[in-house]
């Protein structure tokens, strides 16, 4: 006679003993690769379920996609913690679980004073079968009209407030930190202006310079 399919059952949460962490639906966490020298796994459980008797517990994923592994392969403007989340869902057991993390949205990554081995952060999503994002486009800054990189130092030009790379605007990274005010070439007719007509600052006053972040050990 043929065996019925064994009855599971969802469950709000799991503690995994191996980390004594507990997880629930919505949580991202890193899993074990199938090959040990690649980076971890990064997905979003989206449901968690075990047998009638409460073992062979599963989790229901989607996965993050790391640029390089995307179609069209890691970008300049993506950071070295970006991920997308993908139309791929899995099944996989708890037991590749290795540890919790955060994906935060683009903006509140950002605002990190410091970012850590478990933060991430998103800003699209990828369809990995035609390869496509949404959204399709997202803001460009610079001369060489590029997204934003969060790992990457920029400066604000006080005229149009656009934001410039070092490199583009033939500066190095140390001379951009230390900078009192900036303006591109666009603007700077109107800064030489500006600047004769107002007060000395000091060095650290209103330099709007956005550095790359310091990640916790």
């Amino acid at each position: 006679m043929a065996r019925g399919k064994a009855t599971r059952r969802t469950i709000e949460s799991y503690t995994l003993s191996q980390i004594n962490k507990t997880i629930k639906a919505g949580d991202c966490v890193l899993m074990r690769p199938v090959e040990r020298s690649k980076p971890q796994y990064v997905a979003r459980i989206e449901q968690i379920d075990a047998d009638a008797r409460g073992g062979n517990v599963k989790v229901h994923v989607r996965w993050y996609y790391r640029p390089e592994e995307s179609i069209g392969g890691r970008r300049q403007f993506h950071g070295s913690k970006e991920v997308f989340l993908s139309d791929h869902h899995d099944v996989q057991s708890v037991d590749t679980i290795e540890a919790k993390c955060t994906v935060h949205s683009f903006k509140s990554y950002t605002k990190l004073d410091a970012v850590g081995n478990e933060d991430y952060f998103c800003r699209f999503e990828y369809n990995s079968c035609t390869g496509a994002f949404n959204p399709d486009r997202v803001a460009v800054y610079c001369k060489c009209e590029m997204p934003y990189n969060p790992d990457d130092l920029m400066v604000q030009c006080e005229g149009c407030s656009d934001w410039f790379h070092p490199a583009c605007i033939e500066m190095t990274a140390e001379e951009a930190k230390r900078l009192d005010h900036f303006f591109c070439e666009t603007c700077s007719p109107q800064a030489q202006n500006k600047l004769h007509n107002s007060h000395a600052t000091s060095r650290n006053s209103d330099t709007k310079v956005d550095t790359k972040r310091r990640r916790r050990n």
